[in-house]
């Protein structure tokens, strides 16, 4: 699997910012989860919660607004359609064939598929990079702590970082062993569990009308803001504002989520 796949682009994306490597193997639960069933168990997270956020992050940082805009992990594209119509210039990446595959059909010249390990862009090259739900603390620490690196390489002087990650603090105190949602004739039994320092979700999706049964997990290393802000300052980055909601609401400890804005000091 390569980092860049051509069935998921076209000489729309700027050729000037694009870089070519094999990637990395992957065998992971991210491989097998971003599907169809994720697609209808996070169907509330919609396009009204993407229109706040990126409105939000927009006004925070106007950066966002113009020259190439990574939206990372973007999935089926719900932030980066809002995203565009500030920034024609803004595109998207991710792993899953299947998300990718559900984007609306104006988006596809402006996706790319490929493992953020292996990033096909040159240092330098974008004004703003977006991730947005938690698409970071997938890997080990060491990968991760790479990863925030090479974030860092690919902002111009100026750019910004929004990282949208959740309250690692309120999930350890509040954290939910098990519930069942059914949602779309799919019940869903979920465990949570902390395994060390990661936050591990392990579901039973069960079909209702044939009694098919799949297992799936999510698995996310919880880092507390301090350690982000360390990780990101490694990787020339200052830290301009933090939000605990998508409307802008400030931070504090009970905040559901942890979204800091980023730009590039060096």
């Amino acid at each position: 699997m390569g980092a860049f796949s051509h069935s998921h682009a076209t000489t729309a994306l700027p050729l000037d910012i694009l870089t070519f490597s094999k990637g990395t193997a992957l065998a992971d639960w991210f491989e097998e989860w971003f599907d169809e069933d994720y697609a209808l168990l996070y169907s509330h997270r919609d396009e009204e919660e993407a229109r706040v956020a990126v409105g939000r992050a927009l006004r925070v940082a106007p950066e966002l607004a113009k020259g190439p805009v990574l939206d990372l992990g973007c999935g089926s594209g719900r932030h980066l359609e809002i995203l565009r119509r500030a920034n024609p210039l803004a595109f998207g990446m991710d792993l899953s064939r299947t998300l990718l595959g559900m984007a609306p059909g104006s988006l596809r010249p402006w996706l790319l598929r490929g493992d953020m390990r292996a990033l096909p862009l040159k240092d330098g090259s974008l004004s703003g990079i977006c991730l947005w739900f938690t698409p970071f603390g997938y890997f080990s620490d060491d990968q991760n702590r790479a990863l925030m690196l090479r974030l860092g390489h690919l902002l111009r002087h100026g750019g910004v970082l929004v990282m949208d990650y959740l309250n690692a603090d309120l999930v350890a105190r509040t954290l939910v062993p098990e519930d069942k949602v059914e949602r779309g004739g799919v019940r869903a039994e979920s465990r949570r569990s902390l395994e060390g320092n990661r936050l591990v979700k392990r579901m039973v999706l069960t079909r209702l009308d044939t009694g098919d049964v799949r297992n799936v997990m999510e698995s996310v290393l919880l880092y507390p803001p301090a350690d982000l802000q360390e990780m990101a300052v490694r990787a020339g980055l200052r830290l301009r504002r933090v939000m605990g909601t998508y409307s802008g609401e400030t931070f504090s400890q009970d905040s559901p989520r942890w979204i800091g804005i980023f730009e590039k000091a060096w």
